[in-house]
């Protein structure tokens, strides 16, 4: 688990520098060409600059689902799940067969307390990917979190069946108590 939580602030923080270090290179190269233009060139050339932002924005990573996915996991890595499910919503809105983001959004609402928006959504993965036992182990933390232990525990065994590490683990921690 420890790993598991190095892994995603080393992923949080690597996505963070490849969002920062395209814009830093941009805004330092702007302020180069800015210096080397004439006042009539840099009036047009800014016009231009305009145009082409505008443009960009309508087709970059603004209407990527992989963008919007990578900010909803952030947000949700850093606890901010009201945030995260705005973007995940805007994952699906780009691309709705993506099952990864119906169990990001669910978990983000589980972890809200907002249980009957997030075990519909995590269902929808599931039902996607029926085998992917990730999705089924998220179910049974929302139906833990939710005060169902029962479920809770039916999802576990079956996540665990389904090679799911974490599941595994949680069974075993569960056997070792009895």
């Amino acid at each position: 688990m420890k790993c598991k939580s190095i892994f995603i602030f080393l992923l949080a923080a690597v996505f963070v520098m490849s969002v920062c270090s395209p814009i830093m290179a941009q805004k330092a190269s702007d302020i180069t060409d800015s210096k080397q233009t004439t006042p009539k060139a840099a009036e047009m050339s800014s016009v231009d600059d305009t145009e082409k932002a505008e443009e960009e924005e309508k087709v970059a990573p603004v209407q990527n689902a992989d963008y919007w996915f990578d900010k909803g996991a952030l947000c949700a890595t850093y606890g901010n799940d009201a945030a995260a499910i705005k973007y995940f919503q805007k994952v699906i809105k780009l691309d709705p067969k993506r099952s990864g983001a119906y169990f990001a959004q669910g978990i983000s609402y589980g972890q809200l307390g907002q249980f009957a928006k997030a075990i519909p959504l995590v269902n929808k993965a599931i039902e996607m990917e029926p085998q992917n036992g990730l999705y089924i182990y998220g179910r049974g933390r929302v139906h833990l979190l939710a005060g169902d232990q029962e479920k809770a525990l039916a999802d576990f065994k079956k996540a665990a069946e389904l090679d799911d590490e974490d599941a595994q683990a949680y069974m075993k921690t569960i056997a070792q108590n009895e």
